[in-house]
Parts: C-alpha cells; sequence; structure tokens
C-alpha cells in the first residue's frame, strides 16, 4: 500500500461514480483503506441528485456511463456552479477525449484498470485543490457571519465604500453628514475586521463573488437535471 499523505487524514470527502458495480467495490475499499470518505453512486443522475444535501471534496467518474456520461456531468457540474476536483477513469480513453476533459478543468484522466499509485498521485493533486477551496469556503463563512453584523446602513456604506467612493459622496448619495458616514465606515471596519480600505475592498468582492457564484448555482439546479 502506497505511503498516505498526512493532509488525508481530514477525512477528505471523494465520490466515486461508476455504472459497474464491481469497480465501485474494488476502487470504494481501496480508497478506503487510503483515509478516504468515500461515497458510491451507479450513475451521473443519482449523484446530481445528491449535491441537493452534500457536497463532495473530490470527485473520481466514469467516463463512459449510460444516460449522462462523465463529461456531461463535468459540464453540468460547472454550469451550475460547482468547482469539484475531479479525476476521469475509462476503459475506452483517447487522446482527445483526454484534451476535452482537460480542458474543461479535469485534474487527471485515467485509463482503467489503472494501477494504485498513479490513482493516488491524481488524487493527491485532487488534495491539493480540495485543501485550497476548503480554506476559500472557511474564509467565506467567516466573512459572511461578520457581515451579518452590519446594520442596513452598515451594509450600504460597506457597499459605496468599497465601491471607492469618499465619505462625502456617500453622505450626499445616502442624505446624511459626512461626520455620519465616518462612524458608520468606523464600525464596518471594526465588524468585518479589516486592517485597511484594501482589505474591505477585498472582503467585498470575496463576499459578491461568492453570491454570485451561489445564485448562478441555484438559477441552473432549478432547471432540473440533465439525462
Amino acid at each position: 500500500m502506497s505511503a498516505i499523505p498526512e493532509e488525508i487524514e481530514a477525512r477528505w470527502q471523494i465520490a466515486l461514480v461508476d455504472d459497474d458495480a464491481t469497480v465501485l467495490r474494488s476502487l470504494s475499499r481501496m480508497l478506503l483503506m487510503c483515509g478516504y470518505d468515500v461515497t458510491t453512486f451507479r450513475s451521473a443522475n443519482a449523484f446530481l441528485s445528491s449535491l441537493e444535501s452534500w457536497q463532495p471534496e473530490m470527485l473520481l467518474v466514469d467516463l463512459r456511463m449510460p444516460g449522462t456520461d462523465g463529461l456531461t456531468l463535468q459540464s453540468l457540474l460547472s454550469e451550475r456552479g460547482f468547482h469539484i476536483p475531479t479525476v476521469f477513469l475509462s476503459g475506452h480513453g483517447d487522446v482527445a477525449t483526454s484534451v476535452r476533459a482537460i480542458r474543461a478543468g479535469a485534474l487527471d484522466f485515467l485509463e482503467k484498470p489503472c494501477d494504485e499509485p498513479a490513482l493516488l498521485a491524481s488524487l493527491n493533486r485532487a488534495v491539493d485543490v480540495a485543501r485550497r477551496e476548503r480554506r476559500r469556503s472557511t474564509a467565506i463563512h467567516d466573512l459572511r457571519a461578520r457581515a451579518a453584523r452590519l446594520t442596513r446602513r452598515e451594509h450600504e456604506v460597506f457597499r459605496w465604500v468599497a465601491a471607492g467612493r469618499l465619505n462625502k459622496q456617500i453622505a450626499a448619495m445616502l442624505g446624511t453628514t459626512e461626520k455620519t458616514i465616518k462612524v458608520h465606515r468606523a464600525r464596518v471596519m471594526t465588524k468585518m475586521q479589516a486592517g485597511s480600505i484594501a482589505d474591505l475592498v477585498r472582503m467585498f468582492d470575496l463576499l459578491n463573488a461568492d453570491s454570485l457564484t451561489t445564485s448562478g448555482a441555484a438559477e441552473s439546479a432549478g432547471g432540473g437535471a440533465g439525462g
């Protein structure tokens, strides 16, 4: 058995999607022994339905399956705003398909039966990507909690400060005094734990980008699963 990277001790959640029950059993057994938390699916649509209640940190998916195949699944996930590190497996691999998968964001493309060291090496790269996403998600959650403490007027000031407006400009737009805006801005800085206006701008941009991604994913999901 290959050496287990220290990071895998965090029990990274991996979804394994393959219509072959034998493949699911063998790969699931191997990955569990290597420290991963594995959930298996017999079809892409079953996996898509599961995303209503959870999201894995990595995806190991068969390229060719009845109904929705691996490349279509990858496209659907992207449309819905899910960015899950993905490794493809296929018994029918070819260069053209591999290039399509990689250009669409896949981390790797392995032909079945793939050897354990090659698979674990690919998943180690997926762990690196998943770790960055886990840190980003933690940061977003923390920022949301800070922003939730802002009053309605503080939210308005936050938005206009992040847009580069001066205190007197914000005061004129909100129908108040520059002194009042200074007080609100100081409170926003304190509640958001921002050390500078530059920090505040980065926080606003991160929250705004996450809000757009989340709403886009919700709208796509509302359109129903692809088939």
